[in-house]
C-alpha cells in the first residue's frame, strides 16, 4: 500500500537497477529485449496488456450476445404458447368467486360461534362472583371471633402477668426475710453453742473437785509406800513395753504403706474399667449405627430410595397411592437428597453438611396436603424421627436470585453445584437453607484465606469446605462426619468400607471385654490382699493400745512420797471458785440463747407468711393458666375456621380467575378471528350458517374447482407462468439491447483509446532519443536509437569517435566502460520518461574507465541537482571521496571485511535503530 501511495515501483528495471538486470541489460544481445526493457521501464506494456485484456473480454461478451439472441426466438415462442392457455381459463371465475363469498362467510360464522360460546361463561363468572360474598362473610366473621378470642386471651394473659409481677414483688422480701432467718439462726447456733461450751466446762470443773476431793482422802487414809525394787521392776517392763511398741508401729507403718498401694491400684483398675466401659459402649453405638448404615446401603441395590431411610420406599408408595385416591390437591416432592444430581461428587460431603436434614424433608403446597402427609408418616414412621415437612407454594420456575447470588470465579454455589430438574426443589432450597448465597470451596486453608483473611465475596454469608467444615467471617466449625451418608456415590465401595468398620469395631469390642475381664480379676486380687493387710493392721493397732495401756497403768503407779495436802486443798478451793464463776457465765448464757431462739422463732414466722402467701398466689394463678390455655386452644381453632375459609375464598377466587382467563383467551381469540375476518372481508356478515356446514359447501366446491383444474390445468399456476415466461422474456430482450448498446460504445471508446497509446508511444520515443543524444554528446558520443513498434524491437548504435571518423557501430563493439557509460545514458534517458520519487542504480560504474566514471558521475549529479524533488541512491565499490561536498550529496561507506570472518555481523532491527538513534 505504501509503495503504490509513493508511486514506487520496485518492479521497475529503472526505478531500481540491480547489479543483476543491470549485468542482464549490458550482455543481451537482442533488440527485443531491449525493447521489452524500454516498454516495462515507461509502463507502456502495462497499457498493451491492459488494452489487449479488454479487448479479450469484448470478444467474449460479443459470444453471449449471439448465444442470448438465439435464445430470445424461444423465450418469443414460450411466451406465445402461455398466452394462448391463459385466455382459456374464462371459464373458471364464477366458481372462485363463489368460492371467496364462501370463504368470507366462513370467517364471519367462526366469529359468531366464538361470540355465542362466550355468553355461558360471562354468566358463570357473575353467578361465581355473587356466592364470593359468602365466603368474605364468613372469614370477616371468622375475623371477629379471632380479635375477639385475642382480646380475651390478651385480658386473661394481663391478669396472669399482673399476678406473676405481685409474685414477683413478693419474692426478693422473701428471699430477705430467709436470709435473715438463715442469719438470726446461725447466731442463734453460736450462743447454743457457747451455752453447752460453759456448761461442759462446770461439769468438767465439778468433776476435777470431786476427783481432788477424794484424792486428798485417800492420801490422808494411805499408810502403804511402794518400795524401791518395784520402782525398778516398773520401769524394765515399761522399757520392754516400749521396745515392743517400737517394732508395732514400724509393723503398722509397713502395712498401712502396703495397704495403702493395694487402694491406689484398686482406684487406678476402677478407673481404667470405666474408661473402658465408656468406650465399649461408645464402639458399641458406633458399630450399631455402623450395622443400620449397612443394612440400608445393601437394600439399597435394588432400591436407592432405602439410602434415606428404611420406611422411605413405603412412605413414597403411600404417597403415590393417596395421590391418586385425590387426597392431595398438589403431590408432595421429596425427599429432596433424591430430587437433584451432584455436579462435583467431590463436593458430596460438603453438600450434605450444608442441607443436613434437608435431604430428607418433603414440600408440600399448602397446609391441607400437609395434615395429608403427617397422617402418612405416621403410619410409616411410627413414634421415630419424622422428616421434615417444609410448606411453600410450588412454582414453576425457578426464584431469580441472580442479584443476591455469590459470584466467585473459582468456586461454586451450592445452588450452581446441583442439577435440579424440578423447580419446587430448587425454591425450596434456596428459602429454607439460601444455597445462592453458600460457597463450596475445596480446601480448609483456602476457606479459610476467603472468608476470614480477606473481605468476604459479596452476598456470601458462609462456606463449606469438601471436609464438610462449616466456614463463617469470624467462626470455624469442624465436620462430625468424614463420609457422605446419603448422596455417595460409589454404593459398593462404601459397603466394603462398612463391613471393614464394622469387622474392626467388633474386633475391639472383643478386646474390650478382654480387658475388663482381666481388670476384674485384678481388681479382686487387690481386694483380697488389702482386706487381709486391713485385719493384720487391726491385730497391730490391738496389740499396740494394750501396750500402750500398761505402760500408762504404769507410769500411774504413785511413788511413794511425802504427800501435800494442803496444796491440793488450795487447788480444791481454787477449782471451787471458778465453779462459782462458771455458774454466773452458764446462766447469762442460757438467757442469751432464750432470746435469741425467741428472735428466730418470730423471723420463721414472719418467712413462713410471706412464703405461704406466695404460694397462695401461685395457686390462684394455675386455674388462670388453664383459662389461658383454653383461650389459646380457641384462638387457635378460630384461626384454623379463618384460615379454612380463606383457602376455600382463595380457590372460589382462584376458580373465577380461570373463569376470567379462559374469557380473555376466548376473547383474544374472538379479537384475533374479528381481525383475520376483516382482513378477509371488511364489512360483518351476518351469516345464520354454522361454519361446519360452510365448511362441507367449500369442500365440495374446492373439489369441482379440482376437477375443473385438472381438465383445463391450474389457473394461478397458469397464470403466473405465464407472466413469468413473459417478465423474463422482456428482461432478456432488455438485457441484450442494452449489452448491444454497450459494445458500440465500448468500440468507439476502445479505437480512441488505441490512437491515444500509439501518439503516446511515440512521444515517449522520440523523448527518449532526444534524451539519449543529449547525454551521449556530453562525452562526445555520437548515437542513434532507432524504434521499430510493429517488430517490437529496439537497436542502439553508438559512435564512441569524433564527427564522422567512425561510423556507428553497435553496443556489443563496444568496450566495457563504454558500454556502461551508454548504458548509463540510456538509463537518464528513461528516467526523463517516467515517473518515481525514487532512482536506484547498483555497480552502475564498474567496467568504466576513470574518464568515462566521472563523465558520468556529473551526469548523474547534474540530473539528480535538477531534480531535488526525488531521491537518488548509487551504489558502487569505487572511492567517492573526489566528489564534491554539498548538504545535497551523502555518502555512506560500509567497513572493510574482517579477514578470515565466516558469517556476516547483522544485528537486530532493534538494535540498529538504537544505534541510528
Amino acid at each position: 500500500m505504501r509503495c503504490s501511495f509513493y508511486r514506487l515501483k520496485v518492479d521497475n528495471p529503472v526505478s531500481i537497477l540491480t547489479q543483476e538486470m543491470s549485468k542482464h541489460f549490458l550482455q543481451s544481445k537482442s533488440e527485443a529485449d531491449k525493447y521489452k526493457f524500454f516498454m516495462k521501464a515507461t509502463q507502456l506494456e502495462q497499457m498493451r496488456d491492459d488494452y489487449s485484456y479488454i479487448m479479450e473480454r469484448k470478444a467474449l461478451t460479443n459470444e453471449k450476445i449471439e448465444k442470448q439472441d438465439e435464445n430470445l426466438s424461444e423465450l418469443k415462442d414460450q411466451v406465445k404458447q402461455k398466452e394462448d392457455r391463459y385466455k382459456s381459463l374464462s371459464s373458471l371465475n364464477e366458481l372462485q368467486e363463489k368460492l371467496e363469498q364462501l370463504r368470507n362467510q366462513m370467517a364471519w360464522a367462526l366469529v359468531i360461534e366464538i361470540e355465542k360460546h362466550l355468553q355461558p361463561i360471562k354468566d358463570r363468572i357473575k353467578t361465581e362472583e355473587s356466592r364470593s360474598v359468602k365466603y368474605d362473610q364468613k372469614v370477616e366473621e371468622w375475623q371477629v371471633k379471632v380479635n375477639e378470642a385475642e382480646e380475651q386471651f390478651k385480658a386473661v394473659q394481663n391478669q396472669l402477668q399482673n399476678i406473676t409481677e405481685e409474685a414477683q414483688v413478693l419474692r426478693p422480701q422473701c428471699t430477705t426475710l430467709k436470709e435473715d432467718v438463715q442469719g438470726k439462726n446461725k447466731a442463734c447456733k453460736e450462743t447454743e453453742a457457747t451455752f453447752h461450751r460453759y456448761r461442759t466446762q462446770l461439769k468438767q470443773l465439778e468433776k476435777d473437785h470431786d476427783q481432788l476431793q477424794r484424792r486428798i482422802e485417800e492420801l490422808r487414809n494411805s499408810v502403804n509406800q511402794s518400795s524401791e525394787a518395784d520402782l525398778r521392776e516398773r520401769q524394765e517392763r515399761i522399757s520392754s513395753l516400749q521396745k515392743q511398741l517400737k517394732a508395732l508401729e514400724d509393723q503398722e507403718a509397713t502395712t498401712s504403706q502396703q495397704l495403702a498401694q493395694f487402694q491406689h491400684a484398686i482406684k487406678k483398675s476402677r478407673d481404667e474399667q470405666d474408661k473402658l466401659g465408656e468406650e465399649e459402649k461408645d464402639v458399641k453405638q458406633s458399630a450399631e449405627s455402623k450395622k443400620e448404615r449397612l443394612e440400608e446401603l445393601k437394600a439399597s441395590r435394588t432400591n436407592q430410595l432405602k439410602r434415606f431411610g428404611e420406611s422411605m420406599p413405603a412412605l413414597l408408595d403411600g404417597i403415590e397411592e393417596a395421590h391418586k385416591q385425590g387426597r392431595f390437591r398438589h403431590k408432595p416432592v421429596g425427599p429432596l437428597g433424591a430430587c437433584f444430581r451432584l455436579k462435583y461428587p467431590e463436593l458430596a460431603l460438603a453438600v450434605e453438611s450444608c442441607l443436613k436434614g434437608l435431604l430428607l424433608s418433603f414440600c408440600c403446597d399448602n397446609y391441607r396436603d400437609e395434615q395429608v402427609l403427617q397422617s402418612l408418616m405416621s403410619r410409616y414412621f411410627g413414634s421415630g424421627r419424622r422428616p421434615q415437612i417444609n410448606v411453600c407454594e410450588f412454582a414453576n420456575q425457578v426464584y431469580n436470585v441472580k442479584d443476591r447470588a455469590v459470584h466467585h470465579p473459582d468456586f461454586p454455589t451450592v445452588l450452581d453445584a446441583l442439577e435440579i430438574g424440578n423447580p419446587v426443589v430448587a425454591n425450596c432450597l434456596i428459602d429454607m437453607r439460601g444455597i445462592e448465597r453458600i460457597l463450596l470451596i475445596s480446601s480448609n486453608s483456602r476457606a479459610r484465606e476467603i472468608m476470614q483473611q480477606q473481605k468476604p465475596p459479596v452476598n456470601c454469608r458462609e462456606a463449606f469446605t469438601a471436609a464438610g467444615d462449616q466456614v463463617f467471617v469470624n467462626r470455624y466449625y469442624s465436620s462430625e462426619t468424614d463420609r457422605a451418608r446419603y448422596l455417595g456415590g460409589d454404593v459398593e465401595s462404601e459397603i466394603s468400607r462398612l463391613e471393614m468398620e464394622v469387622s474392626n469395631k467388633m474386633a475391639k469390642i472383643s478386646h474390650f471385654q478382654q480387658r475388663l475381664q482381666s481388670i476384674v480379676e485384678e481388681i479382686q486380687i487387690n481386694e483380697s490382699q488389702m482386706k487381709l493387710k486391713q485385719m493384720q493392721k487391726r491385730k497391730v493397732q490391738e496389740n499396740m493400745t494394750k501396750i500402750k495401756l500398761e505402760i500408762t497403768d504404769l507410769e500411774n503407779v504413785d511413788e511413794p512420797q511425802s504427800v501435800d495436802i494442803s496444796t491440793l486443798e488450795e487447788e480444791v478451793q481454787d477449782i471451787w471458785h471458778r465453779i462459782e464463776s462458771g455458774k454466773d457465765k452458764l446462766e447469762l448464757a442460757r438467757k442469751d440463747m432464750d432470746e435469741h431462739r425467741k428472735i428466730v422463732n418470730e423471723a420463721e414466722q414472719k418467712y413462713k407468711e410471706i412464703k405461704e402467701k406466695i404460694n397462695s398466689i401461685a395457686e390462684g394463678a394455675d386455674p388462670i393458666k388453664d383459662d389461658l390455655n383454653k383461650i389459646d386452644t380457641e384462638v387457635g381453632k378460630c384461626k384454623h375456621h379463618k384460615r379454612h375459609y380463606e383457602e376455600k375464598r382463595k380457590e372460589h377466587l382462584d376458580g373465577i380467575g380461570k373463569l376470567r382467563e379462559s374469557l380473555e383467551s376466548k376473547e383474544k381469540v374472538l379479537e384475533e378471528n374479528t381481525a383475520k375476518a376483516k382482513q378477509i372481508y371488511a364489512e360483518r356478515l351476518e351469516v345464520v350458517r354454522t361454519p361446519k356446514s360452510i365448511d362441507v359447501e367449500i369442500n365440495r366446491l374446492r373439489e369441482r374447482i379440482s376437477t375443473e383444474q385438472e381438465r383445463h390445468g391450474n389457473k394461478e399456476e397458469i397464470t403466473r407462468q405465464y407472466f413469468d415466461v413473459l417478465e423474463t422474456y422482456k428482461n432478456v430482450k432488455s438485457q441484450i439491447k442494452n449489452l448491444k448498446k454497450f459494445m458500440q460504445l465500448l468500440d468507439k471508446i476502445m479505437e480512441e483509446r488505441h490512437k491515444a497509446y500509439k501518439i503516446f508511444r511515440r512521444y515517449i520515443s522520440l523523448r527518449c532519443k532526444y534524451y539519449f543524444d543529449s547525454m551521449l554528446s556530453q562525452r562526445g558520443y555520437h548515437g542513434k536509437m532507432s524504434f521499430d513498434h510493429k517488430s517490437a524491437t529496439l537497436s542502439i548504435a553508438v559512435q564512441p569517435g569524433e564527427g564522422d571518423k567512425a561510423a556507428l557501430s553497435d553496443m556489443r563493439s563496444l568496450s566495457g566502460g563504454e558500454r556502461s557509460f551508454s548504458t548509463v545514458c540510456f538509463i537518464l534517458s528513461l528516467w526523463d520518461t517516467m515517473e518515481s520519487p525514487f532512482r536506484c542504480l547498483d555497480e552502475f560504474d564498474v567496467y568504466m574507465d576513470m574518464v568515462n566514471r566521472r563523465i558520468s558521475m556529473d551526469m548523474m549529479l547534474k540530473v539528480a541537482n535538477s531534480q531535488r524533488y526525488r531521491q537518488f541512491i548509487f551504489l558502487t565499490p569505487q572511492n567517492m571521496s573526489s566528489l564534491p561536498s554539498s548538504r545535497l550529496i551523502r555518502i555512506l561507506r560500509m567497513h572493510d571485511p574482517e579477514r578470515g570472518q565466516t558469517t556476516l555481523p547483522f544485528r537486530s532491527r532493534d538494535q540498529a535503530e538504537d544505534s541510528d538513534d
